[in-house]
């Protein structure tokens, strides 16, 4: 009888590491609502890192489960997650199960390429989006020898079969994500499910934000950066986050006035001239959000009744000064599961053109299980944009998992970000947050050439370093820097040289 199978094939090694993939196929008659993949590896390697999946780990044996965000697997349908390892050499998986049974197709020769089927047909590959609307996308794909049709089959439901390599699905939703798989199909019988390729539909702009857009935060306390009255906020910001709102002793309250040292420092700066410089942003179209946390930010959501409160406390401020949404900046504590909460309840206070942005620490972007990141995944559908800090990081790993790139550079910002354009965020709602210039941060301060060539390298795959993203993402929605007043101090380089990279990549 047909049944679930999981194959194992190794990708790649490169002598200190390895990268391996698991195809998930179901070959039932009814939907796979969810899928446990678990298998062993060998004594002395190790798996840090897994995209498209939920990873665990107890001993040798590791845990891979559909991320939140994934669709029921129909039948006839399949879906493929990825990871890297360590060391080189890796012989394979052993004691591979699929929810439970032996996972069927799981013990082929790890170097065997998936994509040939030995006196049959090869899998389809070089899909592309060749143009996408609110309703539909185009595709195309290379062609394989000896098909005289392809499945093109649409987010798991029947296939449509076409006897040509381009296809333009119609019906769709605007700004919604779809996964499509195409088989070729001949004399002989289908060859095998080609890769899942996934692409958004367009018509996700939030409100009158510019399809690639540039965020400055605003400082309202003091520092060694110049201080600044809204008002003086220069055009080259489309979304300006106001820094910060602030904690009280009841857990997930917000509150927010002018500081008074920086009404000071400015010569007398009132709640009321702070009120209508945000009414005069807005009416040169910009968009002006309460950033709720910073370094020294104490805000606690912890449990439903500090959901509740948050929602209520940052609504009552919106309608107070005027802000468009909220940002999510807390360096310390955050819960997905109640921040979700308090969001969800925000949103509908607040209504569909509720900004919401997330400026996570480059740490708290490494996996889809950090909290930050289960955040972003939870609330994608409201979601506008996760600026990552780019910044005061050291080095890390990036999406390829092969090397720890160096902050202050473009193959970091580059190889890092693709972590999320990879793991289920939308190209639209992932930004590059760099420091304005010297002083901005303790380490990761670039030229802003550096951010250019990251957007060109992210949208184009041209300018990059040595590392060169798996596939482009002209959609990448622009840049975030910290912050507008360090741009002041250093001669307003960031925002005059960002902003029209970004216009000119519309």
């Amino acid at each position: 009888a047909a049944s679930a199978t999981a194959a194992f094939v190794k990708v790649a090694d490169w002598g200190s590491g390895f990268e391996g993939k698991v195809t998930v196929a179901n070959g039932t008659s009814t939907p796979m609502n969810s899928w446990n993949v678990q298998f062993d590896v060998p004594a002395g390697f190790s798996i840090p890192t897994a995209w498209d999946a939920v990873m665990s780990r107890s001993g040798q044996r590791y845990t891979f489960t559909n991320p939140p965000w994934a669709s029921a697997l129909a039948p006839g349908a399949a879906v493929s997650f990825g990871f890297n390892g360590n060391p080189g050499g890796f012989p394979g998986v052993t004691g591979c199960t699929l929810n439970g049974a032996p996972c069927g197709g799981s013990d082929e020769d790890p170097g065997e390429d998936p994509g040939e089927d030995p006196g049959g047909l090869g899998k389809v590959g070089g899909v592309t989006l060749t143009s996408t609307t609110a309703t539909s996308a185009a595709l195309s794909w290379t062609a394989v020898p000896g098909a005289t049709g392809y499945k093109v089959r649409l987010d798991g439901a029947a296939a449509v079969t076409v006897t040509g390599t381009a296809h333009t699905l119609t019906g769709l939703g605007a700004c919604t994500s779809h996964t499509v798989t195409i088989t070729a199909t001949g004399a002989s019988g289908d060859g095998p499910v080609g890769d899942p390729f996934g692409f958004t539909t367009v018509g996700c702009q939030n409100g009158t934000l510019p399809e690639h857009f540039l965020t400055g935060y605003w400082h309202n306390f003091v520092n060694p950066a110049t201080e600044l009255k809204l008002s003086a906020v220069p055009d080259e910001y489309d979304l300006v986050a106001v820094a910060f709102g602030e904690a009280t002793a009841t857990p997930g309250e917000v509150v927010f006035g002018v500081d008074p040292g920086l009404a000071t420092a400015l010569g007398g700066y009132t709640d009321a001239q702070f009120r209508a410089d945000v009414q005069a942003l807005k009416q040169r179209g910009k968009k002006v959000i309460l950033s709720v946390g910073g370094e020294a930010g104490r805000v606690q959501v912890a449990g439903a009744a500090a959901a509740t409160r948050f929602a209520e406390s940052v609504y009552a401020l919106m309608r107070d000064y005027g802000f468009d949404g909220v940002d999510i900046d807390l360096e310390n504590g955050l819960n997905a599961t109640y921040m979700g909460q308090a969001l969800r309840a925000l949103r509908a206070q607040a209504g569909s053109e509720l900004i919401i942005t997330m400026a996570p620490q480059t740490i708290d972007m490494q996996s889809t299980g950090m909290e930050y990141f289960k955040l972003a995944l939870s609330i994608k559908d409201i979601l506008t944009v996760v600026h990552t800090q780019f910044y005061n990081s050291g080095s890390m790993l990036g999406c390829d998992q092969a090397f720890a790139y160096s902050q202050g550079t473009v193959d970091f910002i580059t190889a890092l970000a693709c972590i999320q354009l990879e793991n289920g965020l939308r190209p639209d709602q992932v930004a590059l947050g760099l420091p304005a210039g010297p002083g901005a941060a303790n380490g990761g301060v670039v030229s802003p050439s550096v951010v250019t060539r990251a957007l060109d390298c992210l949208a184009k795959r041209t300018g990059c370093g040595t590392f060169v993203p798996p596939r482009a993402y002209p959609d990448i929605r622009g840049a975030m820097t910290w912050s507008i007043n360090w741009d002041a101090s250093n001669n307003w380089s960031f925002s005059k040289t960002v902003k029209p990279h970004l216009q000119g990549m519309s």
